[in-house]
C-alpha cells in the first residue's frame, strides 16, 4: 500500500506537469495574440493611409480612425511577447 506521503507527491507531480503544460498553451496563444495584434495595426495604418490619399482637398468625410501605439520592441527569443499595460499582458498565467 502506498503512503499518504507518496500520494501526496503523486498528485503534487501531477499538478506541476499540468501547470507547465498549460503555461506553454498561454505562452503560445500570447504570441498568437501579438501576432495578430500587429496584422490589425497594419490594417487600421493601412486604410487610415488610403482615406487620407483619396481625401480631395479636405472634401471627401474619412471615418476616424482610433490611435495604435507603437509596440515595444521585443528582444530576441522574446517574439509575442505581451506589452506592459496591453491586454495580453493581463493574461499572463500567475499574475
Amino acid at each position: 500500500m502506498a503512503s499518504v506521503m507518496g500520494l501526496l507527491e503523486e498528485r503534487e507531480t501531477a499538478a506541476r506537469v499540468r501547470v507547465e503544460e498549460l503555461q506553454a498553451e498561454a505562452d503560445r496563444i500570447l504570441a498568437e495574440l501579438g501576432a495578430a495584434e500587429v496584422v490589425l495595426e497594419r490594417r487600421v495604418i493601412a486604410r487610415a493611409e488610403l482615406g487620407e490619399a483619396l481625401a480631395v482637398g479636405g472634401d471627401a468625410v474619412v471615418a476616424p480612425v482610433a490611435e495604435v501605439q507603437d509596440p515595444a520592441p521585443t528582444v530576441a527569443g522574446e517574439r509575442g511577447a505581451p506589452v506592459a499595460g496591453s491586454a495580453a499582458s493581463a493574461l499572463t498565467v500567475g499574475s
